[in-house]
């Protein structure tokens, strides 16, 4: 027969050492540092995307108030040459189309910023002209046709 050795059990070996212990406490979670770090890490990568994206956002918004601009320009337009069939004259603004009921009131009588439309009348021909973002007309920015929206 074989006779197998059993260890005496004592009081020390039941409970865990300090470096046991230690061990135990890295593997059940996570500590106030490497929180910190992933916080931090993500708020960098926010701040990353935020400006990527932010000058693209604002870059689409210009272009939108730009076609805006062109699509209201050119409703002013068909007014104005209703309003010279009718008064064998040019308008002055696009508010007074506005009143005299040539340019239904759901249509904006100015462009994007706000700014009147300058009426022109050649002839036959009709221009409608906005001053653009800088709300100066004879500038670089003024809006007169597709060709100024980027």
């Amino acid at each position: 027969m074989t006779s197998t050795r059993t260890l005496p059990i004592t009081n020390e070996s039941i409970t865990t050492t300090p470096t046991r212990r230690r061990r135990l406490r890295r593997t059940e979670g996570m500590t106030l540092v490497e929180i910190m770090i992933v916080v931090i890490i993500m708020a960098l990568i926010a701040t990353a995307v935020g400006v990527a994206v932010v000058p693209q956002w604002r870059k689409s918004q210009r272009k939108s108030q730009k076609r805006q601009t062109l699509t209201d320009a050119q409703a002013v337009k068909a007014a104005v040459l209703l309003y010279m069939t009718d008064n064998n004259g040019c308008p002055s603004t696009s508010t007074e189309l506005q009143e005299e009921g040539y340019l239904d009131r759901s249509k904006r009588a100015t462009d994007a910023w706000d700014n009147d439309f300058q009426i022109e009348c050649e002839g036959d021909d009709i221009y409608v002209v906005s001053a653009g973002p800088d709300g100066q007309f004879g500038s670089e920015d003024d809006i007169d046709g597709p060709e100024d929206v980027e």
